[in-house]
């Protein structure tokens, strides 16, 4: 409870806080609002009841408005639901403005959420500031008619570069066209982080679900430590740095779209969006940087912006008005040093000739154009080198949600029914949509379905399910469609071997760009099929600053790691692939786990098939090695692994065993003996798809073990189907709710049903699923433990729960309910369930506020039910002395207590 002191202070805090809205004119105020409106929106979705209590508590809308805008979240979806009252907000009075913003004040007592924190502390601390600052950005500085000149001729520069999208985010059909990026951009979502900042990411995390977990904790968790943040607001005012950021760091995984959310983000500069405080910006990227040896920064930005080159001296004078942006730092062959304070190696003047590292170290450094804003992109195993002290704010590209996909969807395929066609399989499959929170998984799943939804050809093939599955249709999608321009020379065959040898080499050496040097030693021949090459690798020619140098790197890492599987089938050698295993095997840091899943899945005769059609057999040894060498897995071991890392290892092996598609193989491994224990270990939806994958082929499971995996409703959902071959199932704190119950009626109620313990206990069960419950375990002839404690039965729960106990089938031995509410009334009904009960041994009842009138009913119990021999009353209200009295009574009876 708030203390009448604490009440008072946060009311004058509140009053204040309207007071300094007040001064603001009305049009300043709803041009802060309007600058805030993505934070609203962010703030509102994620829990719009809250917000809306809040707001008609403040009197600023109606209970008959707040039920239209929660209506709409429940037809729709919160983020229409706040988009709508955030609309709605700038049309009324400045009062209503005023009112708004004062029960957002409020509200913080209530709910930590660090947008709203930071709203809030933005506009008391810094109102005017922001003000000035919101028009600076709005309308840019006055420039003299020279310089204003030079930024136009840079502005159209950029503008040309970045108006159209690149083929990764379109689809095939649309060869040939242009792509305006304003019309065909999705929004990625980036957050600022700490806990994103910590985590020491593995590239391949990219295929391992993350966009499950992102979208998780976006929507439902950890908000105290996560802020979404628009690209408009990278360098606007940073609560945990209290200060305007200068040096910006973005990371993501391999595709998730760090390159396109630049380009969006010069695009809109260009196009004066926003972000006009910075009178120019200057983009490069890494790769293209590689080629230089020695420069300075005076003749990187001379070679690359030659219309700069008269007002260059006049453009460096004002680094306070200048955004540099480096793209991709984890393609740069250089190491960036920040470590160093006092290196002389740093740069103090743009006319130094250093090695391009060492210039953007001075520029982050601030030895170089002190008070110039910087941009860096880099995936996140860069950062784990970085000294990321220097840079004033951390941001990580967390990719779409599933509206954002939905968007994509049907931006690809242009047609609304084709495109929720498509959505709908990638849905139902789960393990392929949760690839597409990542645009470049997006891209790879949308081309690798045309055929199946937009071709009149018709597919002799199924559609894919796992993901082999979808990279083999997507690479007989490229070779259907890229294989008509032959030159002569080495077959398609030839060239997927020697893509396939380069790839394998790329995987064991780290290497994501390579050069025209490395084509030569790999026999690559891209001329001879220009189109199929060019459809799994892209080309970067450095224009401008070094025209003659080309680089470069598969489509996406993925397809560089299904090539390198790819090999092993196409030209397979003893030798090779045993030292290829070897080296993955002994690999610690998870850089083999995609490679293996494309290995496994390769191996299934249907899965590879549509690619046999164009290329040949492949080769059975493979097939073969392969299988032997997963039977060889010490499987056993990895399960009795209980720590962390060895769940996930064991995850990680059922995801290969997914892939391979291998029902006996997996019953082989499995056995009759298994205990399978994922507790404490996040699992997601797709996670469960695989897990029910694996329990499908299984006779029988001695332990399932899903404590604390917040699997909810959904994952049991898809586990449901084959729970019956479990003998001790555990789902204790799962977030499951009374819907739930249904998902296990199916397997209670099978005839070969061999559960023998339940367990779900820390859920949030109420009364409403006891009638399900109690029907199905009416039914059930194999349930000996259950486990209901610390649910939410309570006394008209347990009520009829109880009813199966009075069934002369029953079997259940033992019942946990402690925990649950239940009051004097429970030991009234449990002696009157029981009377004709023969199979009850232990009850537990602990944790309940049971007190001294309960005693005479459970004196009676104890004394009516000699097959009862034990019953737990820890932690309740009853007195020592009926404890006691209760003991004896046992004693006399040999029952323990």
């Amino acid at each position: 409870m708030i203390s009448s002191s604490r009440t008072t202070n946060l009311d004058g805090a509140v009053q204040a806080f309207g007071e300094q809205l007040d001064a603001f004119a009305s049009g300043q105020l709803m041009t802060l609002t309007q600058y805030f409106s993505q934070d609203l929106i962010y703030v509102i979705e994620n829990d719009i009841t809250l917000v809306l209590q809040e707001l008609i508590t403040g009197r600023v809308i109606t209970s008959q408005e707040a039920q239209m805008y929660a209506q709409l979240e429940k037809s729709t979806d919160s983020t229409k639901g706040a988009k709508k009252m955030v609309e709605d907000l700038f049309r009324k009075t400045k009062e209503v403005a005023v009112g708004f913003w004062k029960c957002l004040y409020s509200l913080r007592s209530k709910w930590s959420h660090p947008n709203l924190n930071r709203m809030v502390e933005e506009l008391s601390c810094h109102g005017q500031e922001l003000l000035e600052e919101v028009l600076l950005n709005r309308d840019g500085h006055l420039l003299d008619q020279e310089l204003k000149g030079s930024q136009e001729k840079l502005k159209e520069s950029l503008h040309a570069q970045t108006e159209t999208l690149s083929r990764s985010t379109r689809g095939a059909q649309f060869e040939g066209r242009r792509f305006p990026i304003q019309n065909y951009y999705v929004e990625l979502k980036v957050v600022s982080d700490a806990h994103f900042r910590r985590k020491k990411m593995c590239e391949h995390e990219a295929l391992a679900a993350v966009g499950e977990v992102n979208e998780y904790r976006l929507r439902h968790k950890v908000q105290a430590d996560l802020e979404r943040i628009t690209p408009d607001r990278l360098f606007r005012w940073c609560s945990r740095s209290h200060r305007t950021p200068h040096s910006v760091m973005v990371s993501g995984v391999a595709g998730v779209g760090k390159t396109t959310f630049v380009q969006k983000f010069v695009y809109d500069w260009a196009t004066g969006k926003h972000y006009q405080k910075f009178t120019f910006v200057f983009f490069f990227k890494f790769r293209d940087l590689n080629s230089l040896k020695q420069t300075s920064l005076e003749a990187l930005l001379q070679t690359e912006y030659p219309q700069l080159h008269s007002h260059l001296g006049a453009i460096l004078q004002d680094p306070e008005k200048l955004l540099f942006i480096f793209d991709g730092l984890d393609e740069s062959k250089s190491v960036l040093d920040l470590c160093n304070d006092q290196s002389p190696e740093f740069c103090v003047l743009p006319g130094d000739v250093k090695p391009v590292n060492v210039i953007v170290a001075s520029l982050l450094k601030e030895t170089l154009l002190k008070g110039c804003s910087i941009l860096l992109t880099s995936r996140p195993t860069k950062l784990a080198h970085l000294e990321m002290a220097v840079f004033h704010r951390v941001a990580s590209i967390v990719g779409f949600l599933a509206q954002d996909r939905e968007q994509y969807f049907h931006n690809f395929f242009g047609d609304v029914k084709i495109a929720q066609k498509a959505l709908t399989h990638v849905r139902d499959s789960q393990v392929l949509y949760t690839l597409c929170y990542n645009p470049s998984y997006c891209w790879i799943t949308c081309t690798a379905l045309q055929a199946y939804f937009t071709s009149n050809s018709g597919q002799r093939h199924p559609l894919p399910q796992t993901v082999t599955q979808l990279f083999v249709s997507y690479m007989k999608h490229m070779m259907d469609h890229h294989s008509g321009d032959f030159t002569g020379g080495p077959s398609v065959e030839e060239l997927l071997v020697q893509l396939g040898f380069l790839a394998d080499h790329c995987l064991r050496t780290g290497m994501l760009v390579f050069d025209e040097h490395d084509l030569e030693a790999f026999q690559v021949a891209p001329r001879t099929w220009p189109s199929l090459f060019t459809a799994f690798v892209v080309e970067d020619v450095q224009a401008g600053i070094s025209s003659l140098q080309v680089t470069y790197s598969f489509l996406h890492l993925t397809i560089q790691e299904f090539f390198a599987a790819l090999f092993h089938y196409l030209d397979f050698k003893d030798s090779h692939f045993s030292n290829t295993i070897g080296l993955a095997q002994s690999n610690r840091t998870g850089d083999y786990d995609i490679f293996f899943r494309f290995l496994s899945g390769l191996s299934h005769q249907n899965t590879r098939a549509p690619l046999e059609e164009i290329l040949g057999k492949f080769s059975a040894v493979a097939s073969e090695r392969v299988i032997g060498w997963l039977k060889k897995k010490n499987w056993k071991a990895l399960l009795r692994d209980t720590t962390q890392s060895g769940k996930r290892k064991a995850m990680n092996f059922f995801n290969i065993l997914f892939e391979a598609q291998n029902g006996q193989l997996v019953q082989q491994l499995m056995g009759d003996s298994a205990r399978v224990d994922f507790s404490d270990l996040y699992l997601m939806s797709v996670d469960c798809t695989i897990l029910a994958y694996v329990l499908s082929h299984c006779q029988t499971v001695e332990l399932l073990n899903l404590n604390s995996c917040y699997i909810q409703n959904e994952g049991l959902e898809k586990l449901s189907p084959h729970l019956h071959v479990i003998q001790d199932l555990s789902l204790q704190d799962n977030y499951l709710k009374d819907s739930a119950v249904k998902h296990l009626v199916s397997a209670l109620k099978h005839p070969q049903c061999q559960l023998k313990s339940l367990s779900l206990a820390w859920n949030r069960l109420t009364r409403n699923c006891c009638e399900v419950l109690c029907s199905a375990l009416s039914e059930n002839k194999s349930v000996l433990n259950l486990d209901l404690s610390k649910t939410k039965l309570r006394d008209d729960g347990l009520s009829v729960l109880l009813k199966v106990f009075q069934n002369p089938d029953c079997k259940i031995q033992k019942l946990m309910i402690q925990e649950n509410g239940l009051s004097e009334a429970s030991c009234k009904l449990l002696r009157s369930a029981l009377a004709g009960n023969t199979s009850l041994v232990s009850l537990n009842l602990s944790s309940n506020p049971l007190t001294d009138r309960c005693v005479p009913e459970l004196r009676q119990l104890i004394q009516e039910r000699h097959s009862l021999q034990e019953i737990r009353l820890n932690l309740t209200d009853i007195s020592p002395q009926m404890e006691e009295q209760l003991k004896n009574m046992a004693s006399q009876r040999d029952l323990r207590s």
